[in-house]
């Protein structure tokens, strides 16, 4: 099993065993059954505590046992966005996939070179439009553990208002950079995420995005 990552689907063979494990861990997993008959379960380490401890019990035999892909927040919660960065549903976007490491949210993306700024590094608006999406998985991840649903016409529970963003250093082009994210405010209303774009070691770029609860007019 998947310790750090979030989103594995699993299977158990006792279906009231695995009902047991998602309601010890209210909070860090999302219970949606599958058209498959699986579970989605949002944090892999949580669960494997759970399965510690009922193997301890030598409750092994009903122990769920991750039979499918690992999947992003994005996947699992909005895969049919349209978004240039984080939308699956667009076949010209990045396709970023954001995961649960924790209490922190992390995804790795890759520049490719047309993203040169014209010197030879990462442009600013592709920055901002990584670490906006990757704050977006936070929001949206937390919005739905808390049941805050979408309105009526609204595609998504909450909607960026605004985002400050710094650029410490240049950014390379060439290899894979890391992005970490975590909310320091989250309200029914409102939700405020810090994240940060990281390449050899450095931090390179910061971003506090700001989401506002989404009412189409």
């Amino acid at each position: 099993m998947c310790a750090t990552q979030a989103g594995v689907l699993a299977t158990a063979s006792e279906p009231s065993v695995e009902l047991e494990i998602l309601r010890r861990v209210t909070g860090v997993f999302r219970d949606r059954r599958e058209p498959s008959g699986r579970y989605w379960i949002n944090d892999a380490s949580s669960i494997s505590q759970e399965i510690r401890l009922l193997r301890s019990r030598g409750d092994s035999e009903n122990v769920m046992e991750v039979d499918g892909p690992v999947l992003s927040i994005q996947e699992s919660l909005y895969p049919g966005l349209t978004c240039f960065g984080c939308g699956h549903s667009n076949p010209d976007g990045f396709h970023l996939r954001s995961y649960m490491e924790g209490q922190v949210t992390v995804a790795t993306f890759t520049p490719r070179p047309e993203h040169d700024n014209g010197f030879g590094f990462l442009n600013g608006g592709i920055i901002s439009t990584v670490l906006d999406c990757h704050t977006a998985a936070v929001v949206m991840w937390e919005a739905d553990r808390r049941g805050w649903t979408a309105d009526e016409g609204a595609p998504v529970p909450f909607i960026t208002a605004g985002f400050d963003v710094r650029f410490l250093r240049p950014t390379p082009l060439g290899p894979s950079l890391s992005l970490r994210a975590e909310p320091s405010e989250i309200s029914e209303s409102a939700i405020v995420v810090s994240a940060e774009l990281v390449s050899d070691g450095k931090v390179r770029a910061t971003m506090v995005a700001n989401w506002l609860r989404f009412h189409p007019r």
